[in-house]
């Protein structure tokens, strides 16, 4: 795996093998072997939207793995007075070891993969989230013990990129997924015509949706960029709230699950997130394992590729 630039384009073996070395990342965390893939390496986080747990997150795995970490603001670089991304990814190249970007396009994503000669990861495009929803299913894994026969509900806005990341998750491993928000806010169902099986459907009764469901999921009903629009979003998705009439509606033993930031009586109710807060915090701190997960096998890939070189 040279890059990790959505959960599209990985296979289900490596989103399988990207868990299981997350969940092992949490339990050697503390280990006086804990291995150091980066020992040496220097990594640059360039981020042009605002983060708590991707930034923490990814600052301290570089550092636990052994590397050192730069973080700049897209105010902090060239790119911010009109350098082509070509020309900044051409010297970050020449510099750095590897990058990882929270940005707006998907296509600048690719930009910087495609001249930087370096691993590039996604933190955050308008399009994926790949390492919340790896986070994600490691936290199932922990709490359900398997993703397989899970029905996973996104409740909410459904074409946000933690939707389509999830969409791509349920394509890749099989298990139930269902979008559920009004209709302006799912996917139209021939949109889904190009997943491979059929394990992603969409539905608006938010009752329907979560009958036997085992994992309730939701985010943040604006998000960033989209703070003009607050008003009539609020309005609009409040039917969609994970409530306690919802979860009881859902399977027995069903979790919840908030990639957070959350905003209290908007898309959750504190009383829900509050009885679910040991997974939505366990569910935070997998973005560290999943993300050392992710840096891990992307250094043993480069050294695969330069023949075991340092």
């Amino acid at each position: 795996m040279q890059h990790l630039l959505s959960i599209e384009s990985l296979s289900d073996k490596q989103i399988s093998q990207l868990v299981t070395a997350a969940i092992e990342a949490r339990r050697v965390r503390h280990s006086a072997d804990a291995p150091q893939p980066l020992r040496g390496q220097s990594w640059a986080l360039v981020f042009s939207k605002s983060s708590t747990r991707t930034r923490v997150s990814f600052e301290v795995g570089i550092r636990e793995l052994g590397g050192r970490a730069m973080f700049f603001s897209g105010n902090d670089l060239q790119l911010g007075r009109g350098e082509p991304i070509r020309d900044t990814a051409r010297v970050f190249g020449r510099m750095l070891d590897g990058i990882i970007i929270r940005t707006f396009a998907q296509s600048d994503l690719e930009e910087f993969a495609q001249w930087g000669g370096i691993p590039v990861i996604n933190a955050l495009t308008d399009d994926e989230h790949p390492c919340q929803v790896l986070a994600d299913l490691q936290t199932i894994v922990e709490h359900l013990g398997d993703w397989r026969g899970q029905r996973v509900v996104f409740m909410g806005d459904a074409v946000c990129n933690m939707a389509r990341s999830w969409m791509w998750a349920s394509a890749r491993l099989g298990f139930e997924l269902v979008l559920c928000g009004p209709p302006e806010f799912t996917p139209d169902p021939t949109d889904l015509e190009h997943l491979p099986g059929h394990s992603v459907t969409v539905e608006t009764d938010p009752l329907k949706a979560v009958a036997g469901a085992t994992v309730l999921y939701t985010d943040v009903w604006v998000s960033m960029g989209r703070e003009a629009e607050s008003q009539e979003r609020l309005a609009t998705l409040q039917p969609y709230q994970i409530n306690s009439r919802l979860v009881a509606a859902a399977d027995p033993g069903a979790i919840v699950m908030h990639c957070l930031p959350a905003y209290r009586e908007q898309e959750i109710t504190a009383e829900v997130l509050e009885r679910f807060a040991n997974v939505i915090f366990d569910q935070s701190e997998n973005r560290l394992h999943a993300q050392k997960a992710v840096l891990s096998t992307i250094a043993a890939s480069r050294r695969a590729g330069m023949g075991g070189a340092n």
